[in-house]
């Protein structure tokens, strides 16, 4: 596995639409992998082939359903530190990779902060589907569907925009200020306290 370059927005392959993949074979696979080792290098929550400079209808996210719910575990007193191994193997358990991916239903709505790789330092607020239903294809040419929700939903949709042509600041409902950024990011610095 190898860590590529992630484009910055700017770049014209960002804007144009990926093709469908239609061989499932030791290319795919270590361009998956790749993908893979970058997303956990850049500690994101998606990533798009085009993202990477390939048109290629693939894509990662990262399943945080459970993350959501253990945050939201109030009585748990002992903090378990975890070494940067055990940190990458836990990220890399919980990605989920997604060949030739369409939404085919959503419900709900939700707005909420959303930034991006390929346009680093900007954040904005988007609104998105709060439950999103993907069918898709893995590594090997299986088709599957897959229902996610909150956090993974924004993220799913987010990357499915990606190999449309389409980067978040496109779609986002207003722009977060320098000064609310710097807000955001003070306040997460006193919960990790």
């Amino acid at each position: 596995m190898a860590t590529r370059n992630i484009l910055k927005n700017g770049e014209n392959s960002l804007n144009k639409v990926s093709r469908e993949v239609t061989d499932f074979n030791k290319r795919l696979h270590i361009l998956l992998d790749d993908m893979r080792e970058t997303l956990i290098e850049a500690n994101g929550l998606g990533l798009a082939a085009p993202q990477i400079g390939v048109l290629r209808r693939v894509a990662l996210i990262v399943d945080t359903s459970d993350e959501l719910d253990q945050d939201s575990e109030s009585d748990q007193d002992d903090e378990v530190e975890l070494s940067e191994e055990e940190i990458r193997e836990h990220l890399n358990s919980k990605i989920i990779e997604l060949v030739n991916p369409e939404i085919i239903e959503n419900d709900g709505e939700q707005s909420g902060r959303e930034g991006c790789l390929s346009v680093p330092g900007v954040l904005g607020i988007v609104t998105r589907p709060l439950t999103v239903l993907i069918k898709a294809q893995d590594r090997d040419g299986n088709a599957f569907e897959l229902e996610v929700s909150d956090l993974t939903a924004r993220a799913a949709c987010h990357e499915i925009d990606h190999l449309n042509g389409v980067i978040f600041t496109s779609v986002v409902d207003r722009l977060l200020t320098d000064e609310e950024i710097a807000e955001l990011n003070s306040d997460e610095e006193r919960e990790d306290q």
